[in-house]
């Protein structure tokens, strides 16, 4: 049976980014759908932004649709990615962020394995049926099969029985922590703002400890928390 823990306080997001990103990790994702049906998954990729550094969409200044980041910490960021939905929550100190990266699903007591398959229906995919390794190893992927939806959720915050963020037990054994992903050249690209579950590597957007001529503590670092 999977421990319950007290669910993550308001003061939980109250990080600076780079700390949040990686406490983060490991939580679950829970979102209520259709009455009494719970679509979970359990965070396993996460990329922090600062304002301060030029591949923040807040470096770029306020706007209406970027207010989220601007809001205390805790308030959900949607934005369209490719014209696809895309989840964060504002962190410590103005402006700044993280991206929920990817994710995997996660089944017990409170939900079950139909769960999976409400979200393989919401996110087939271009061959029918998704996988449950392929349902939220993207940053859209994760939304799409959650149903979560930029005009639903953007500038809101977490609501109990609504969608929570759950607190399992569980905490990675080592991070893996590298460079972000698709920050255009000249936006501090370099910057190792980019956590993953070690355990769960293989699944995420793209596995570090398998990117050819990499090498540890030059292209990526293993953190023990």
């Amino acid at each position: 049976m999977t421990q319950t823990m007290p669910p993550p306080g308001k003061g939980f997001f109250d990080k600076p980014p780079l700390l949040l990103a990686q406490a983060l990790l490991g939580k679950v994702l829970r979102h209520r759908i259709d009455g009494d049906i719970w679509l979970s998954a359990r965070i396993i990729e996460t990329e922090a932004y600062e304002k301060t550094e030029k591949g923040s969409h807040a470096s770029l200044g306020f706007t209406q649709k970027r207010a989220a980041l601007f809001m205390p910490p805790g308030t959900i960021y949607m934005y369209y990615a490719r014209g696809n939905d895309s989840l964060n929550f504002s962190a410590k100190g103005e402006g700044n962020g993280v991206l929920i990266k990817s994710a995997f699903p996660y089944v017990d007591r409170m939900n079950s394995e139909q769960a999976v398959s409400i979200m393989q229906t919401l996110n087939p995919g271009n061959n029918g049926v998704r996988p449950p390794h392929k349902l939220c190893n993207g940053q859209t992927l994760l939304c799409r099969s959650l149903d979560l939806k930029v005009v639903d959720w953007n500038q809101k915050t977490l609501q109990t029985g609504r969608l929570i963020l759950d607190d399992v037990g569980y905490q990675p054994e080592r991070i893996i922590q590298c460079a972000r992903l698709g920050i255009p050249a000249g936006r501090d690209e370099h910057l190792p703002y980019r956590f993953i579950d070690h355990k769960d590597a293989p699944r995420c957007t793209s596995n570090p400890l398998t990117k050819r001529q990499w090498r540890e503590d030059v292209d990526y670092r293993i953190l023990v928390p």
